[in-house]
């Protein structure tokens, strides 16, 4: 994990926008000992990120060095064209996860081109709202920076030493290049989600109930908050349609071919075969942890019974073992009180941890 940033970058910093990005950031920044100043339209909103340290509501005489703008993408650009009027001498950023139609859009309704830099933390959860918020979200996760060409470098070294200090790694990006990245790995992927899901409503219930985890990772995202994904795609919508352009004709492509295969056709398995390897070979390209190269890992499942405390007896197992655990995933097992565990460990590793836990009478399953 990365650490937060001691050098950290001078304030107050306003988070304008209390919601989940918001509060998060501000929270990670009183983390870190900088003062935060909040504001929100929504009381509630505000209520619950200062009362959990996140900050101090905003007074008619203060003075940020930096205004954070977390509203959605509709109305970003309003905002940002806002504080630019409002705080003249203070470095102006967002953290919206379009840019060109946002920051373009402030440009156009007044902001000023020099201070304005635009930000984008490669953090989220599933839920929304101040209450999601967690000062450690930001922590280790990429924090795109868009800087313009007519950007001052005293404000793009402001909102670098921003994700820093909030515990990010930034990295600085065009405008254009940002939106169609995320439109790949973070927008569409969206959108294939939520329509997967949508195929379950309606089916049968005994289809339904012997899903594995393939379909609960695939469509773990398809639970996010619709109104604030509307935005962002109605934001982005010409980088996603492109995206969503070739998967269509990849699956028309592999639509066919089965059509083919299940009529007798002389359609080739070798296209289905085709799609899955392509899969194999751009999974892979996946950056392993803290974005280094893909590491291999060594997977041991344990069956736990589903009670309190056996996850953080094994856990606990793991530790009196030293071994450090590289990733982890649950699966409940159907019809029965009990989970398989794969713990994902160093090659190297392996042996020792399965051993030690059989020793403490761990069902470590092959």
């Amino acid at each position: 994990m990365t650490e937060p940033s001691t050098d950290a970058v001078a304030g107050p910093v306003l988070v304008i926008g209390a919601g989940l990005i918001g509060t998060s950031v501000a929270l990670a920044l009183t983390r870190a000992g900088v003062e935060v100043l909040l504001h929100d339209v929504d009381a509630e909103n505000l209520r619950v990120a200062v009362e959990s340290g996140a900050g101090r509501v905003l007074a008619g005489g203060d003075r940020p060095v930096i205004v954070v703008v977390a509203v959605p993408p509709r109305i970003a650009s309003a905002v940002l064209a806002d504080a630019s009027r409002r705080f003249p001498d203070a470095t102006i950023t967002d953290v919206t996860s379009v840019k060109e139609e946002v920051i373009t859009g402030a440009l156009t309704l007044g902001a000023d081109p020099e201070r304005l830099v635009g930000g984008h933390p490669m953090a989220g959860r599933e839920v929304s709202g101040s209450a999601g918020a967690r000062k450690d979200l930001m922590d280790g996760r990429l924090w795109v920076v868009t800087p313009l060409s007519s950007s001052g470098g005293e404000h793009v070294a402001r909102v670098l030493r921003l994700a820093t200090t909030c515990g990010a790694v930034p990295v600085e990006m065009e405008l254009a290049r940002h939106d169609a990245a995320v439109a790949l790995v973070s927008h569409a992927p969206q959108v294939l989600s939520s329509v997967l899901a949508a195929r379950l409503i309606g089916s049968d219930d005994e289809y339904v109930q012997i899903a594995g985890q393939g379909l609960r990772d695939m469509t773990r995202i398809a639970s996010s908050n619709v109104a604030m994904w509307t935005d962002i795609l109605a934001a982005n919508a010409g980088p996603v349609a492109d995206v969503l352009d070739g998967v269509i004709d990849d699956l028309d492509r592999t639509r066919q071919a089965l059509r083919g295969l299940a009529t007798g056709g002389e359609s080739p398995a070798d296209d289905v075969r085709l799609v899955l390897e392509s899969g194999v070979v751009g999974q892979a390209r996946i950056p392993g942890k803290h974005g280094a190269a893909r590491t291999a890992f060594r997977e041991i499942t344990v069956m736990l019974a589903d009670r309190p405390g056996e996850l953080g007896r094994l856990f606990s197992a793991v530790g009196v073992a030293q071994v450090n655990l590289e990733d982890i995933r649950i699966e409940h097992v159907l019809g029965r009180p009990s989970g398989l565990v794969a713990l994902y460990v160093s090659p190297e590793a392996g042996d020792r941890l399965s051993e030690a836990l059989q020793a403490l009478s761990f069902d470590v399953r092959a």
